[in-house]
């Protein structure tokens, strides 16, 4: 009996997230929903990730439509899933349970039929509720672990005193320290047992940086294989270099699921095509069940699809056309696939990544990222810092940024490198170097969302936090939680603009609101005045203006502080209205900068005299925001 592989496909999240910073739109995504009811995926991915925010924040358009459409075009054929971060679910705070509940009870009734859990600390406290929750409404939890490795830093150097004879003739010497890794197979293995124990239907070994060498890979699958009985899914992507040979590895030391893009959406910062492991298989006797046919129909759409999406497109560089149904691949490229499985099968690592190189490069996907794979950190992490710092003007600075990365992340306790600690870490990092470049001290103004990382609030870090530094960053020695049992539920205001209706009509709209506020909060309200405007008369209302006949008197502002903004981003909430008194250290508004979370504080004290923002509104760096008198 034939072995078979399963597939995950997921060009409509991770692929067009990770390669065209997800800006397909409903319209692109019906487009090639007819051909994915013909093509027997096991599974699709289409929802999470960065979908829902992205989909209301640069489309206008409802994440749960998505959800439903895709669902109703697709008939059942595939398994949908999507990717939520435990607690966090896709915000920056813990959620409690009955935030949690709702979200699976409306995402299962939307459609989804599995959820791939993960936490950013690996801590599995964390995804207890989401496992929980997808399997009482009757979806699949799929938990998984996510992949990283230790930090490369010089071994510390320390001064001990060694004692001569008596106590006489004592000296000191520097002895070289080498830190112990932390991310071994076992640590992972641990990891999947701890989740299985609470009701994992499946396992996913998730490497979200495409940092895992096809040997790692090797030892990984066959661990996970004999030690766990349930099936395991291997994921990776291709930024810098590993991504296709670390898949055959996996198929080859029998993994269960494999995680793939279609064609034109696949390589580079993406997943591996599943155009190349059906060759694969073929030539390892291993079967699909995908129609491949179908396949080739959706790729020919994405073709279109991704040239639609050039403004967006991060690669610029499509892959030279090709269909393994149709087109005979020459003698000696055909041999560099059995080459690839022939090292792969020796766990030869350098011979099946000069094979799957050789093979990227003719059909003209991506060459390895050298900076990512150097850097060894996620492609979208680096991209993330490299924004910033042109947003400051600071590119010069990179390198600086980089070198400080593992020790922001060793201060924080060591946590992977994934959303949202990646962006926590990797803005910390830039933040700490623009300090140090000023003069100032590499952890003043540390963002929220990194003192709450340090103070405990996103779980058990893999190693513990120094107290002295917690003291010092967030004001407390002990590890404190976040305690659940104080979230405030964010409010659902009646707009007066629009005929005094809820901004969030429904369950689904409020659900939204939790998890989004800023971005949810703008997507509905234009939602609601294009409601209202459709209510209105059609016939324009002439509004008649009352105009005094006196001279306009120019009223001289009284002298006073501006606060401006520090860095370019979005007004998410006010904390304080014009006429407030205020001191110094007051919280005047969170600033939303790189999807984190940003205290303003006053550095004066006085009176609110004018506040030139309102939630939502973009500001750019030294902008004025509010002004004190």
């Amino acid at each position: 009996m034939k072995r078979k592989l399963l597939i995950r496909d997921l060009t409509l999240r991770d692929g067009q997230q990770s390669a065209f910073a997800t800006r397909m739109n409903q319209s692109q995504v019906d487009r090639v929903l007819p051909y994915y009811k013909d093509a027997n995926f096991y599974a699709m991915e289409v929802w999470g990730g960065a979908v829902p925010d992205s989909v209301m924040r640069y489309l206008g358009e409802n994440p749960w439509d998505r959800l439903k459409k895709i669902s109703n075009g697709v008939q059942g054929v595939s398994k949908l899933t999507a990717l939520s971060r435990g607690r966090n679910l896709y915000g920056y705070a813990p959620y409690p349970d009955e935030i949690i509940d709702g979200f699976f009870k409306n995402a299962v009734s939307s459609g989804l039929n599995i959820m791939r859990i993960f936490d950013a600390l690996n801590d599995v406290d964390n995804i207890k509720s989401s496992v929980k929750y997808i399997k009482k409404y009757g979806g699949m939890a799929d938990c998984a672990v996510c992949y990283t490795i230790d930090p490369k830093y010089d071994d510390e150097v320390k001064v001990v005193e060694k004692k001569g004879f008596l106590g006489l003739f004592n000296k000191k010497e520097e002895v070289r320290v080498k830190k112990e890794n932390v991310f071994t197979d076992q640590y992972f293995l641990n990891k999947a047992k701890e989740m299985l124990a609470l009701g994992a239907d499946m396992i996913t070994i998730k490497d979200m940086s495409g940092l895992i060498p096809p040997t790692r890979t090797a030892n990984l699958i066959s661990l996970f294989k004999k030690e766990l009985n349930v099936p395991i899914d291997f994921h990776t992507h291709c930024t810098p270099g590993y991504g296709l040979g670390s898949v055959l590895a996996a198929i080859v030391n029998g993994v269960d699921v494999v995680d793939t893009n279609i064609w034109n959406f696949a390589g580079g910062p993406a997943a591996p095509a599943i155009e190349l492991i059906y060759i694969f298989c073929q030539k390892l006797g291993i079967e699909l069940d995908i129609n491949m046919e179908a396949v080739a129909k959706i790729n020919a759409e994405l073709l279109n699809i991704r040239k639609e999406l050039d403004a967006f497109d991060a690669v610029k560089q499509f892959p030279n056309p090709f269909n393994p149904l149709t087109d005979t691949l020459p003698a000696h490229i055909d041999k560099l696939f059995d080459d690839a499985i022939a090292a792969a099968q020796a766990n030869n690592e350098t011979a099946l990544l000069a094979a799957c190189h050789q093979i990227e490069a003719y059909f003209n996907f991506p060459k390895p990222d050298e900076m990512v794979k150097n850097a060894e950190i996620p492609g979208g992490m680096y991209t993330n810092m490299v924004a910033q710092l042109k947003q400051f003007n600071s590119l010069d600075i990179l390198e600086d940024a980089m070198k400080l990365i593992p020790s922001v992340r060793l201060d924080a306790g060591l946590p992977p490198l994934v959303t949202p600690t990646s962006q926590i870490v990797g803005v910390q990092a830039v933040s700490s170097a623009l300090n140090l470049k000023n003069g100032r001290d590499k952890y003043a103004n540390a963002s929220n969302q990194f003192v709450a990382l340090v103070k405990g609030e996103y779980g058990k870090t893999p190693v513990a936090v120094d107290p002295e530094f917690r003291l010092k960053i967030a004001g407390t020695r002990e590890e404190i939680p976040y305690d659940t049992s104080t979230y405030k539920r964010q409010e659902n205001p009646s707009l007066s603009e629009f005929g005094n209706v809820k901004l969030a009509k429904d369950e689904q709209e409020e659900l939204l609101l939790e998890l989004f506020p800023a971005v949810a909060t703008n997507y509905l309200k234009k939602i609601r005045e294009t409601e209202f405007a459709s209510r209105q008369p059609q016939e324009e209302t002439v509004v008649a203006e009352q105009k005094t006949e006196s001279a306009t008197v120019e009223v001289k502002e009284p002298e006073g502080h501006i606060i401006e903004s520090p860095m370019p981003g979005s007004i998410m909430k006010l904390l304080v209205k014009e006429g407030d008194q205020v001191t110094r250290g007051t919280n005047l508004l969170i600033l939303e900068a790189m999807k984190m979370e940003n205290d303003i504080v006053s550095e004066f004290s006085g009176q609110v005299y004018k506040i030139y923002v309102k939630a939502g509104d973009i500001v750019q760096a030294g902008e004025p925001i509010i002004k004190l008198v």
